[in-house]
Formats: C-alpha cells, structure tokens, sequence
C-alpha cells in the first residue's frame, strides 16, 4: 500500500477536508481598530509623560514658547525701577508666566524701543511671550491702590482711607501712627493729627502700614519745605494752617483773610475764638455750631474760646493752600469773619464786633429762607 493511501483510508475514496472560516473584511478592519486604539493611548501617555526625553534622544527641539494667552491662574510680577528686559524676562520664567527666558528676550531684541513702567501686574500661567509681553504694556493690568485723602479730614479718617484701600489692617496703621516720632514729627506734638499731607496716592501691593503712613509725612514735609517753612517751624505752621483750612469755605481766596484774622487776634492778645477747634476737642462734627456750654470748657485744650493762644496741636490734615496762607497771610486789619452763605462760601470780614455783629445776622436770615438752607446750618 502506497503511503498516499494509507493517508487517504482503506477505501481508497479521498475523504473531504474541513473548510476553515476565514475572518472576512470586517474581522480585520476591527482588529486594525483595536490595535490602533492601544497604540494611540500609549502613545500619548507616553509622549504626555516623557516628550522632553523623546525629542532631545531624537535631536528634536522642543517648542520653547507656550501657545495661548494663559490658564486664567493669575500671577502678580513686580517690575522695580532699575529692571532691565533681561530682570523682566527672568521673573516671567521663574513665576511660571513665560515658558522660557529666551522666548520673551528674543521679542525685546527684535524691539529696542519696549520699555517697562515700575509696578505690580496681573498676568497668568503660560502665556505666551507675545501675550505677556502685551499685558505688561496695557495700564489695565498695572495693579493699583489708590486713596484721595480730602484736606481738612482728621488723622484717624485717613488712616481708615489708607487701610481700606489697601487691606492694611487698621490696628497696624493706629499702631504705627501712634509711634509718630519714628517719622521725624517732634515730640512736642501730641499726635500724629495734621502730620499727614492730604492728596490722592497709589499703594504697591505688599506695602507695609510703615511705609504707607511715612510716604504721606514725608509728604507733608516736602510741602512744608516747598512753602519755605523751617522744621523748627512746622509744628505752629501746621497748627495754624489746620485751622484756617477748617474754617475755611468753598472760596480757597478767602484762606489767606483768614489766617491774617487769627494772626492779627494773636497780636493782639485776643482768643481766637474757632469753633472748629472746640469741635475737634470735643470729637463734635455734628454741628456748625458750637453750645454756650462747650465755648466755657477751658478744660477742652483745643478750646479757642476759654484758652489763649493756638491750641495744643493741629486739629486736622491742612493741604497745600492752608499751609501757604499761614505762611503768606493777607494784608488786612480784620479781627473777625463769618460765612454768611453756607452754600457758596460767601464770607464777610469785619474790623469791629459791630460789624460782625452785623454780618451774623446776615447768616442767620440766611438760614431761615428755605429748608435747603436751613439743612445748611443744622
């Protein structure tokens, strides 16, 4: 018998072989799927994971610059006067704006006329060099505190302007402003009432109750030294120009009438005679007036009225104009004023107690011609 068909059987007759069942065309286009599939999600768990060391094994770069205008986390970067394009570019680095040094400095070599303005601004994470360098030059993202101290406020009103514009805690600016000689105010002072200049001001973020309430002295001191006021001299200067300011009206012509009225009182050795002083020593703003009882108070120190002379220290925050009408008062023989129009600050000054007397009543018909004015002089 032949192998053949031993293979085959006894029979002799060729027995019929199993047909396998083949895949088809679909069988092998999901089979592609799945296998691409996984190849995908490794792929990019791997490249997600591990780009920088594929593309430096590859010699590929990889791009040195982030692509968008950021992830919305801000980032607050203070650029300090002195900071060169390269200082800036290094914080935009190391804060996590920028992705690279060189992708921001290069926009700076390509552009010798970009220059930074000092300040705190707000940007974001991975911004691209382009976007941040755009936000640095728009105002909009300069971070800003900024407070207008009105003249005539008293110390403690400013020092609650200050913490609120600043988030400064107000126990820290009390505490700060109470150790007032710190700032070069004399002793003889007996607080840091009138020391502080009055005008608008901006606050870096981060700064410290010291440093805000020295920047408004050192403010004060430069005005009285731009009006030619000797140190020694600033304290009565101060006391007197607080006073003019507090009386004062609408009208800053009338400020340097009334400081030669209560210079011309002191020559004289007659009281000042200041409501606004006996208001500040009572703690009294309630009123234009003052109460027959208070103007008897010689215990009030700040009382014009039972005490001679000017009382013992500034009763509020004077601005420039009072400061130089103390210094360079009007010529005049006045020794009275009084404001008959609260609205406008119409204000008459008289040289005797009759004429005075006179122009009072002048304010007191004012007074009572309609409630609008009435509410005046309430």
């Amino acid at each position: 018998m032949s192998r053949r068909a031993a293979r085959e059987g006894s029979g002799g007759a060729a027995r019929p072989r199993k047909r396998r069942r083949g895949r088809g065309p679909w069988g092998w286009i999901i089979a592609v799927v799945v296998v691409l599939g996984l190849v995908t999600a490794g792929g990019v768990y791997v490249w997600s994971n591990y780009s920088e060391k594929i593309q430096d094994l590859l010699g590929i770069a990889p791009p040195n610059d982030y692509p968008g205008e950021g992830t919305g986390e801000e980032v607050t970067i203070v650029i300090e006067s002195g900071d060169i394009g390269a200082d800036v570019a290094r914080k935009l680095e190391k804060a996590g704006v920028t992705k690279t040094f060189e992708a921001f400095y290069a926009l700076l070599l390509a552009d010798s006329s970009i220059t930074f303005e000092p300040g705190n601004y707000r940007l974001q994470k991975e911004m691209s060099a382009e976007a941040a360098l755009k936000a640095l030059q728009d105002p909009a993202n300069k971070i800003i505190n900024r407070v207008t101290i009105p003249e005539g406020v008293r110390a403690s009103s400013a020092l609650e302007l200050i913490s609120s514009a600043t988030q400064l805690p107000l126990e820290e600016l009390q505490a700060e402003a109470a150790n007032f000689t710190q700032f070069g105010i004399p002793a003889n002072s007996p607080s840091i009432e009138g020391w502080l200049f009055p005008a608008t001001y901006q606050f870096d973020p981060g700064i410290t109750a010291h440093d805000a309430i020295k920047m408004l002295v050192d403010q004060m001191f430069a005005t009285l030294d731009a009006a030619g006021v000797a140190p020694e001299n600033r304290f009565t200067v101060l006391t007197m120009a607080s006073i003019v300011q507090r009386e004062s009206g609408p009208k800053l012509e009338d400020m340097p009438k009334i400081a030669r009225v209560f210079l011309n009182r002191l020559d004289r050795g007659m009281n000042l005679q200041s409501d606004a002083t006996v208001h500040y020593g009572v703690s009294d703003t309630s009123s234009v007036w003052t109460s027959p009882e208070q103007r008897a108070d010689a215990s009030n120190p700040y009382n014009t009225y039972a005490n001679p002379g000017l009382p013992i220290g500034p009763i509020g925050l004077p601005g420039a104009d009072a400061i130089n009408a103390a210094v360079h008062p009007a010529d005049g023989t006045w020794l009275y004023f009084v404001t008959v129009n609260l609205k406008t600050g119409e204000t008459v000054f008289s040289n005797t107690l009759a004429e005075h007397e006179k122009a009072a009543k002048q304010l007191y018909s004012w007074c009572k011609e309609s409630d609008e004015n009435a509410a005046y002089c309430a």
